[in-house]
């Protein structure tokens, strides 16, 4: 069972009277919603007659917006339906940029959506056409491909053009991003979007695995979080510390090894998400959350591919990677200290505004420097991280969308956009440092 976690955006149906009141060991009381396990959804796509998923995707062709991804050396842009460019920029002395560029694919057809459309008419009259799925982090994810051809000429290829496939998986909370770029055959790339507009299509939704949470929210007079769970966290964290000697009255009781053994981390579908240490609890009003938040106990957790980030405010933002066969594996990509941050802020601008209408000023963006990481291989330096909480509005308050860049080696920048946060960009000082609003 999970433990607290909070209210999910995809897949599983929870009502609000289908709960079970659960009891501890120290007699504390929490309510906790089960999931309904949802059926019938084979109903509803065998009588889906709604766009297809290409008409679903012509916003995107429409509007040519172009989607990024950068890493260490290359950025990606894709450029829906037009192109997609493979580049490298390099300012040399002088200031001349030199750019390094592939093109890793262009439309040949006039319309990106005509060709697979018509196939897709041709097939409903003979049965209905399989959907191609493909494993994404260990699940099979129905995807849209569509195909652009005629690239920059490879020369490890007798000179044939480069082409890419591009797949559209729908993922409820998106911003069409570009979740990965990998080269298949020499020359032939798939490339991987996340996008919101395909989940209108039952085909193509996200498939909840049959593992679901189940959500604990504490009742009167209960803690937020169980006492044995909150020794147990601080019992973790103090392995996480290294060289310290534990103290006698620190070391763990019989009674809480017991209570993590029977605590083993759950398996949603194939992540782990870890029993100690999530983000909790559904039902924490906005002023609760705000304060959980400024003082590091609500961290955000997100990130889509290989790599997931956890950021904790005036604590630390990590970056992990979790398998059944490995374990989990952490990296420490900065660490909060309030005066390298001030010192840093001294150069560069802690906090960004919008002009209003009305000549007022807002506050748009807060950055903060979290230094000394795990040292870089490439550098022999530590890493660290430029964090930029943003304002994004969602019906959910514990919405959240995290993303990594890496403009140089082991130094990064992260993007943390979350209701939250809208709350209390406002109350910036000139550190850019946060607080609860008065």
């Amino acid at each position: 069972m999970g433990w607290l976690f909070s209210q999910p955006t995809t897949g599983v149906l929870y009502k609000e009277d289908n709960y079970i009141i659960m009891t501890t060991v120290d007699k504390e009381k929490y309510k906790c919603l089960l999931p309904l396990i949802a059926s019938g959804n084979e109903e509803e796509e065998k009588d889906y007659k709604g766009p297809t998923p290409g008409e679903l995707l012509e916003p995107l062709f429409k509007q040519s917006s172009c989607s990024y991804r950068i890493e260490s050396y290359w950025t990606y842009e894709v450029c829906h339906g037009k192109h997609i460019r493979q580049y490298h920029e390099e300012k040399e002395t002088g200031q001349k940029i030199n750019i390094q560029e592939y093109y890793l694919g262009n439309m040949i057809m006039k319309s990106p959506l005509s060709e697979p459309d018509q196939e897709e008419k041709e097939n409903s009259k003979d049965g209905a056409k399989e959907i191609p799925t493909k494993n994404i982090e260990g699940q099979m994810t129905p995807y849209y491909p569509v195909e652009l051809g005629n690239g920059t000429p490879c020369s490890l290829r007798q000179n044939l053009p480069r082409s890419s496939t591009v797949m559209y998986i729908c993922h409820p909370e998106a911003k069409h991003e570009i979740l990965s770029v990998a080269e298949v055959t020499t020359c032939e790339y798939e490339v991987v979007i996340l996008t919101p507009l395909l989940c209108n299509h039952p085909k193509y939704r996200f498939r909840a695995s049959p593992v679901n949470d189940i959500f604990c929210q504490s009742l009167p007079g209960s803690p937020l979080k169980p006492h044995n769970l909150e020794q147990l966290e601080k019992q973790q964290e103090m392995l996480k510390m290294p060289f310290r000697r534990v103290k006698e009255e620190e070391m763990p009781s019989t009674k809480e090894e017991k209570f993590s053994s029977i605590h083993k981390p759950v398996a949603v579908g194939s992540h782990q998400l870890l029993t100690v240490g999530t983000t909790h609890i559904s039902k924490l009003t906005d002023e609760q959350l705000i304060k959980e938040f400024l003082s590091g106990s609500y961290c955000f957790h997100g990130g889509v591919g290989w790599w997931k980030y956890e950021f904790c405010y005036g604590k630390y933002v990590h970056q992990y990677h979790e398998d059944k066969e490995s374990g989990k594996t952490s990296v420490v990509v900065g660490t909060w200290s309030k005066e390298e941050h001030i010192e840093w802020s001294r150069k560069n601008a802690a906090r960004t505004f919008y002009l209003r209408e009305d000549g007022t000023q807002t506050v748009r963006m807060v950055s903060h420097f979290y230094g000394n990481g795990d040292v870089c291989d490439l550098t022999d330096k530590p890493r660290q991280v430029t964090v930029k909480l943003k304002c994004k509005e969602s019906d959910s308050p514990h919405a959240v969308t995290i993303y990594m860049l890496e403009p140089h080696s082991c130094q990064y920048i992260l993007g943390v956009e979350s209701p939250v946060i809208c709350k209390i960009l406002d109350t910036a000082d000139e550190y850019g440092l946060l607080s609860v609003p008065s």
